[in-house]
């Protein structure tokens, strides 16, 4: 990988932390969480557009993203709902480690079904980071809406 690249990578993360930081702290007391994070979700894959970068690239990072948050989500919810705080806590730092190995394997798949395509040599540090984040919002975006309009 070339340092243009990473660096690329790493200035497109800060900046999108920030706006998603932002946006979340102004958010966090609404009942409209979810949708927006699933809103920033959306501003997350600006960059690829920008870049001109394929979502199918993309594809494998996301479904990893909505798998390993939006089970996260159900975990610490769980944790909160029968043991507080440290529910919490130990509910989603389980619950990462779980997700993260399920959400491994369907990610694999789809790198696997990509092998030799122009989608896979578009592979880089910016379209991983990328579709995980992005992914990451959109799972919890949805299991947060999800709660909200069902409790």
């Amino acid at each position: 990988m070339q340092k243009r690249d990473l660096t690329t990578a790493i200035a497109s993360i800060a900046i999108l932390t920030i706006i998603i930081l932002f946006v979340s702290y102004l958010s966090l007391n609404n009942k409209i969480i979810g949708p927006i994070l699933i809103l920033l979700g959306v501003i997350t894959l600006i960059p690829m557009m920008l870049f001109k970068i394929p979502l199918a690239a993309l594809k494998g990072d996301i479904i990893f993203g909505l798998i390993d948050n939006g089970a996260l989500a159900i975990f610490a919810i769980t944790g909160a709902e029968l043991f507080g705080i440290l529910g919490a806590i130990v509910g989603g730092i389980v619950g990462n480690a779980l997700t993260d190995g399920l959400a491994g394997i369907f990610e694999g798949y789809e790198w696997q079904k990509l092998k030799g395509t122009k989608a896979k040599k578009e592979r880089t540090a910016l379209t991983v980071a990328i579709g995980k984040l992005a992914g990451c919002l959109f799972g919890a975006g949805i299991i947060l809406t999800l709660v909200w309009t069902i409790f």
